[in-house]
């Protein structure tokens, strides 16, 4: 059963001054996972920003977890699904934003995406391994959720790595998606804001991460953690 945690007010824009001030938000409320054998995942490339300040504040290991959105032909910011390391493959619950979609198409859509998805794998894990999931707990971290497919990809990508526990944590997310997150043991959201439309909404600045800047915070947080 899905323990859901909404920690701020679920009325009213909650506004984080950026993806770096949301995570230290958010980090305040991940105090009891602190001292477990915990890793935390950032999914690329804001949350990555998001999860750093969580890693550094649980002092625990930071890895990033590679997923992709099956995104709509004709809507891509609409999601059909997500396919995560591993071969997972996640579609979206609701069959009427896949109706009009050909099996063809969707197809030829994932194909593209898991190339992207090889391809930033392997820029982003360079010559480190994976940091090992098996038997630890899987602290997943986004800098919000809009429809959650990406999410899901991801808590199934880490059980399949050997995860015993996944906790999802996001600074902000639709009430009715973060509860419905079943993937996921138990799921953390500072606020959950009525109406809510889009992610980026919620923060003052919301500009785009760079892979260069990803990057930096796993390097740094591997030269922090030590060999």
């Amino acid at each position: 059963m899905v323990r859901f945690h909404r920690t701020g007010s679920p009325s009213g824009p909650v506004i984080f001054a950026d993806r770096a001030d949301a995570g230290r938000r958010l980090a305040g409320h991940l105090r009891h996972l602190q001292g477990a054998d915990l890793v935390v995942l950032g999914l690329p490339r804001g949350g990555v920003v998001v999860a750093a300040e969580v890693a550094r504040a649980l002092a625990a290991p930071l890895d990033v977890l590679v997923v992709r959105k099956l995104g709509h032909p004709g809507q891509p910011e609409l999601a059909l699904g997500a396919i995560g390391e591993g071969g997972v493959r996640v579609l979206t619950l609701e069959a009427s934003v896949r109706r009009g979609v050909e099996e063809s198409a969707l197809r030829e859509i994932e194909l593209a995406e898991a190339a992207v998805l090889r391809e930033r794998v392997a820029r982003l894990r360079e010559d480190h391994p994976r940091v090992d999931l098996q038997g630890r707990v899987a602290l997943i971290v986004d800098d919000g959720i809009a429809t959650g497919s990406t999410i899901r990809a991801g808590c199934l990508v880490a059980r399949g790595l050997g995860a015993v526990r996944v906790v999802v944590a996001v600074p902000v997310a639709p009430g009715g998606v973060a509860r419905r997150l079943v993937e996921a043991d138990e799921v953390v959201c500072v606020a959950t804001p009525a109406g809510f439309r889009a992610v980026g909404l919620h923060y003052q600045d919301f500009s785009q991460t760079t892979e260069e800047e990803v990057l930096a915070l796993l390097n740094r947080s591997r030269l922090e953690s030590g060999p």
